[in-house]
């Protein structure tokens, strides 16, 4: 698929400097969009045991995993068909913030970077740390 197909399927909007006809690669391995990260689970992984989540279904409306913050961008999720990608949150914080499952492609799009092509699995989230001053923080994209 295109950026532009992308777009038009989710009514979600880009930058105009972006490439519209760009493919946009359906990928089965770690991926990177700005802040976020996508790190695949091997097959026999499952959501891990014990943690305070919350989640479900992800609505033809798409799911913001990352809000925007300050003059920031969303990131945000949309499932290929309904009924296809399941997002469970990891509530605890830090960098670590959920969990994807999915039985066809997922998209994720952001303003500024355009889409990302996740294949059909389960999916670590991940925002980027950044060394500041004498602690590490969390990546503002």
């Amino acid at each position: 698929m295109q950026l532009a197909d992308i777009t038009a399927a989710t009514g979600f909007e880009v930058l105009e400097h972006l490439e519209a006809d760009a493919d946009v690669p359906v990928l089965a391995a770690l991926q990177a969009q700005g802040d976020l990260l996508f790190v695949p689970q091997p097959e026999t992984e499952r959501i891990p045991d014990g943690l305070p989540v919350a989640g479900g279904a992800i609505p033809a409306a798409g799911l913001a995993v990352i809000s925007p913050v300050g003059a920031g961008h969303e990131h945000r999720l949309f499932a290929s068909s309904p009924g296809t990608a399941w997002w469970t949150e990891h509530l605890a914080g830090g960098q670590v913030l959920g969990y994807l499952q999915c039985t066809e492609p997922v998209y994720s799009l952001h303003a500024e970077h355009g889409a990302t092509a996740l294949a059909a699995g389960t999916w670590e989230l991940r925002r980027q740390r950044e060394q500041a001053e004498e602690e590490s923080r969390l990546v503002a994209d």
